[in-house]
């Protein structure tokens, strides 16, 4: 009779764990050889055939990025002077985006969103949703394969060593009633049928045949928006997503001109067009949700809908404040992003949700309950970073238990930022000021990408990110 195979096994020995919404001390994450948790348990309970230890390190879930556009990584720092309009807003801004856009070669995108994904990793993220949309050439014209871009920024997320949905963009028209958009000529698939060809060859490209392996790459569908999707071509493509149990991601009311377009194309708000339409389901993550009623916050809860916010970018384009209060009071589930990577800091945007409130209330505390604990608030914002980003974008992490993805990172508890904090204010003092320096060790699967707080390729990413933009800006 054949014996059954040993999985190897290995125990991760931090000093503080964080799980059920707590630190503990004398705990032990133990991982079997294909990256999944088998158990958390007493450090003195550890069996493992490996065991390393984290010595002054706290161990958290891996933080996930439900929105990225990886190239524009590309123009941080590019855009950030008046352009000489009588009012600069994120109109003005994506122009300026465009002129990066259509310059990029297949290797520049490989590039950049390797330099993106690097900055991820070193923060703590250990999965990323990428909202992608350039499909062609720089001159409109169609790649032999039609998804070899996307194809490329999922091997930039490989080699980096994160976990990927590629979120494939379908965007079929520069706006209703709008004349084409030269510069959008990189994104556009009018034809419906070639888009849902496209997004089927994506799939089979990214599906592992074996269904115990776990490739660290998936696709989901995104439709750009409804002034870029007639509602035709919507349902359409959220059809073919329903009927593979696939993710869909679509920006919603980020702009107030986006939810005005709407309104004169179908007399109804973006969510309420949704909603009417039978097109919001616990698959969906609508990706901003900054101009958005009570009402609409009601609607997407019934539907089990999610949002993703995504506040240091809104806060850079000037679109607004998420209303995360009304999200939460209604229980929405809100991710978080950081789409045009302004800034690559999760736990900035988990702590902008409360903070952008306070400025605009005029108090604190805005989405505590009362009578919360010292670290409830910290630890609703948390998940928003990790839990609710992982549902978003189908992945099987977001927090530590046993069956799920051993995704984790640590910090360094005498980094200065929370050097001082007890057991009891830690989460508070990460959430709230843990600066990204304090990330140490990254763990995907079970594999170190992150150790000691470096990076193996960092150096040459670092250094092929900087001919690129030199040879962009020049």
């Amino acid at each position: 009779m054949t014996q059954p195979v040993h999985e190897k096994t290995t125990a991760w020995l931090p000093e503080l764990l964080y799980t059920e919404g707590r630190f503990s001390r004398d705990m032990a994450l133990e991982a079997d050889a294909r990256g999944r948790i088998t158990r958390i348990a007493p450090a003195a309970q550890v069996k493992a055939d490996s065991v390393i230890h984290l010595k002054n390190r706290a161990l958290l879930p891996g933080l996930v990025n439900a929105h990225s556009h990886a190239f524009q990584r590309v123009i941080r720092g590019r855009t950030e002077y008046r352009t000489g309009q009588h009012r600069d807003s994120f109109w003005t801004w994506r122009e300026m985006m465009y002129s990066a856009a259509t310059r990029l070669s297949p290797e520049d995108i490989y590039d950049a969103s390797r330099m993106a994904f690097l900055e991820m990793a070193l923060s703590g993220i250990t999965s990323v949703g990428e909202f992608h949309y350039l499909h062609h050439a720089p001159d409109g014209k169609p790649y032999t394969d039609a998804n070899l871009l996307a194809k490329e920024v999922v091997r930039a997320a490989r080699d980096v060593g994160l976990r990927i949905a590629l979120l494939r963009v379908a965007y079929a028209r520069a706006g209703h009633n709008a004349p084409p958009n030269e510069r959008q000529s990189r994104f556009i698939e009018r034809d419906t049928e070639n888009y849902l060809l496209h997004a089927d060859a994506l799939q089979a490209a990214l599906t592992t045949r074996n269904e115990l392996e776990d490739n660290g790459a998936w696709m989901g569908i995104a439709p750009h928006s409804v002034r870029a999707v007639p509602l035709p071509y919507l349902k359409e493509v959220i059809g073919f997503a329903a009927e593979r149990s696939l993710p869909v991601h679509m920006h919603l009311a980020e702009q107030p001109a986006e939810v005005t377009a709407c309104l004169e194309e179908y007399g109804r708000t973006p969510v309420q067009l949704l909603e009417s339409e039978g097109l919001l389901s616990d698959r969906f993550t609508g990706v901003h949700a900054v101009h958005v009623t009570p009402e609409e916050a009601q609607a997407m809860a019934r539907a089990r809908a999610m949002v993703c916010a995504c506040p240091t970018t809104e806060r850079n384009l000037g679109d607004g404040v998420v209303p995360a209060d009304l999200f939460f009071r209604e229980g929405v589930r809100v991710a978080l992003g950081t789409d045009s990577h302004a800034q690559i800091d999760l736990l900035e945007d988990a702590r902008e949700l409360e903070l952008n409130l306070r400025l605009e209330k005029l108090e604190r505390a805005v989405l505590s309950r009362e009578n919360d604990e010292l670290s409830s608030l910290a630890a609703r914002l948390l998940d928003s970073a990790t839990l609710h980003g992982a549902e978003s974008i189908g992945a099987d992490s977001g927090s530590l238990e046993p069956g799920r993805l051993a995704d984790f990172f640590t910090v360094d508890l005498h980094h200065p930022s929370i050097a001082g904090a007890s057991v009891e204010d830690l989460l508070p003092c990460i959430v709230f000021s843990l600066a990204p320096s304090s990330v140490r060790e990254v763990c995907v699967g079970g594999k170190l990408v992150i150790e000691d707080g470096q990076h193996p390729a960092q150096a040459e990413i670092v250094r092929s990110f900087a001919a690129l933009q030199r040879r962009l800006w020049s």
